[in-house]
């Protein structure tokens, strides 16, 4: 059906994500992915994507020092990072799910409505022998060691949402199969 083609955890919500061969998903998530969050210094308040994106561009060193002032010169305010707080923050699900084709079929006008052919920011990126995972809603998956069950497609984004039933570890390369 698949294999997994590529890994990535966004440390910082809102920030640049980093490639990585292999991560532990555990029952909120990836392991690491949106631990942290930006915020404004004075009100606390979260500074996302969505009002600044200009923050997609920045790379985190994994020195929440040098990300706090490195975000700050780029967006031109004060801002710190905060511990996001009892595992992954995404907005939807644990996990975000898009594949290769459905970017291919974004790039070829096929985008579904309402939704963003932009960057995914998906944390798993497949390679598809077939079938669409918009398919897969409600269904199981296993991937390398974890076992997710695809719950919605995104409103505004490409690919699929998924909540973790079994947590585990999962690589570059993994089969990607449906359950039942």
């Amino acid at each position: 059906m698949g294999v997994v083609d590529q890994l990535s955890v966004y440390p910082v919500k809102s920030l640049a994500g980093r490639t990585v061969p292999e991560v532990e998903i555990e029952a909120a998530g990836l392991r690491g992915d949106r631990a942290w969050s930006v915020v404004e210094a004075g009100s606390g308040e979260r500074v996302t994507v969505k009002t600044t994106p200009q923050l997609a561009e920045i790379v985190p060193s994994g020195d929440t020092e040098v990300d706090t002032v490195t975000v700050a010169e780029r967006i031109g305010r004060p801002v710190r990072l905060a511990p996001s707080g009892g595992g992954p923050q995404v907005d939807a699900a644990a996990v975000h799910l898009v594949s290769r084709e459905a970017i291919d079929r974004a790039a070829a006008g096929d985008v579904p409505e309402g939704c963003s052919a932009d960057d995914p920011r998906a944390n798993l990126l497949l390679h598809l022998t077939g079938g669409d995972e918009r398919d897969w809603v409600g269904r199981r998956l296993q991937v390398g060691g974890a076992e997710l069950e695809v719950v919605r497609t995104p409103k505004h984004c490409l690919g699929v949402y998924a909540e973790v039933r079994v947590p585990g570890r999962v690589a570059a390369g993994d089969a990607v199969r449906l359950l039942g």
